[in-house]
């Protein structure tokens, strides 16, 4: 069959939850299926892009969204009742090209990732299935609790926006997905209980055991201009680090991520090392002893858990993570409320390599049996495959 995907961003380099998502699905999706890509892109493109993509894509066409109508379309959205990132995504051109392309191709099915696409295909007489991915409106409430008083009143209006646009185009699309049932409980729809969740995997040729010599005591990774991991950053720096120095003055830490932000590169000091965007960020994993991740913001499923806990590397982390990844506390990973007991969990890994030695072994098998994408990518594929036949 063939079928329409369309992207808020080109799904390479993998840096970003929603690129890591939409490049496995659709590598796996395109062995039964013909996939006609359409990526919108407000960055630079990597040289490689196109060529990888073009590897498992039948056809792969990226509109480049010009800094004059992202400002326009955010000014024409304010005036509307819909979502400021909404707008951000929305060109009337790529809307031109998308209608153009979809009258050509005449696909069997319409793949649309995150509620930042469905304007453009929210209208087409054809079979659609919509990836919420996260709840953002719920995202968007906990920015905003956290918002300084300027900015609150924007975050508070993008919140009842998408509280809105999310009920709005529940019914426009035949299927909708979610990556977590704990994100699919926080949609605020009547019919909330036929979102299909679709949870993310890990790709375990990449992500595997590696043994090398430890240089780092922990490791925090993600997109370092993402506003959760900035403040995750923050507190494992100003907060956790002070405490355990105390004991541990010269213990290490890696902050690896692409795009820090100026907050995280102040976090810089002889304890803390910010490496900004590495290509091989599996070397990084293996030459730390513990990864740590005290969420507190966002939601939706972290893929650095998954990927850290492939590479058998004991992972530490918040409840607010933890419940949607579903892990046994003190089994497959150590979950911790306050920067006491963070302190304590890391001093017992460090210090007892039994328990560091367990956590590990669970927490590998864990992911091993729970996060694959061709298993969950295979839910995905049955509902895109039952549409077509019924």
């Amino acid at each position: 069959m063939k079928l329409f995907v369309i992207l808020a961003r080109v799904p390479y380099p993998l840096e970003k939850g929603d690129k890591l998502r939409a490049f496995n699905q659709l590598k796996i999706l395109s062995q039964q299926h013909s996939v006609y890509l359409f990526a919108l892109n407000d960055a630079k493109l990597h040289e490689d892009a196109r060529n990888i993509l073009s590897s498992f894509c039948k056809e792969v066409h990226i509109f480049n969204l010009p800094k004059s109508s992202i400002f326009w379309n955010l000014t024409r959205f304010f005036f509307s009742d819909k979502p400021l990132q909404c707008g951000y995504f929305y060109n009337a051109e790529a809307q031109s090209q998308i209608n153009k392309l979809i009258a050509e191709i005449q696909p069997d099915h319409i793949y649309a990732q995150l509620i930042r696409t469905a304007e453009y295909v929210k209208n087409q007489p054809v079979g659609k299935t919509l990836d919420y991915q996260d709840v953002l409106s719920k995202g968007m409430f906990r920015l905003m609790e956290r918002a300084s008083f300027w900015k609150r009143w924007l975050y508070a209006l993008e919140y009842r926006r998408l509280l809105k646009y999310e009920r709005d185009i529940f019914p426009y699309f035949n299927h909708k997905t979610i990556i977590t049932g704990v994100d699919r409980d926080l949609m605020l729809h009547a019919k909330k209980s036929e979102i299909v969740v679709v949870p993310n995997g890990v790709d375990f040729e990449a992500f595997h055991p590696i043994t090398c010599e430890k240089n780092y005591d922990l490791i925090f990774t993600g997109n370092m201009s993402y506003l959760p991991n900035i403040v995750a950053a923050e507190y494992i720096v100003n907060e956790i680090l002070p405490e355990l120095r105390k004991h541990r003055p010269n213990v290490r830490i890696a902050l690896c991520g692409a795009n820090p932000s100026s907050r995280v590169k102040q976090l810089q000091n002889e304890n803390v090392e910010v490496t900004g965007w590495v290509e091989n960020i599996q070397q990084y994993y293996a030459k730390s002893r513990i990864f740590i991740a005290p969420m507190e913001l966002g939601t939706g499923l972290q893929n650095k858990l998954l990927e850290a806990m492939a590479m058998k590397i004991p992972c530490i982390t918040s409840p607010l993570a933890n419940m949607p990844l579903k892990a046994v506390h003190q089994k497959d990973v150590i979950v911790c409320a306050a920067v006491s007991e963070y302190v304590q969990a890391i001093e017992s890994l460090l210090s007892q390599p039994q328990q560091y030695e367990a956590i590990a072994e669970n927490g590998y098998h864990f992911v091993r049996e729970n996060y694959n994408w061709e298993r969950t990518t295979q839910i995905l594929n049955n509902l895109i495959s039952n549409e077509i036949s019924s």
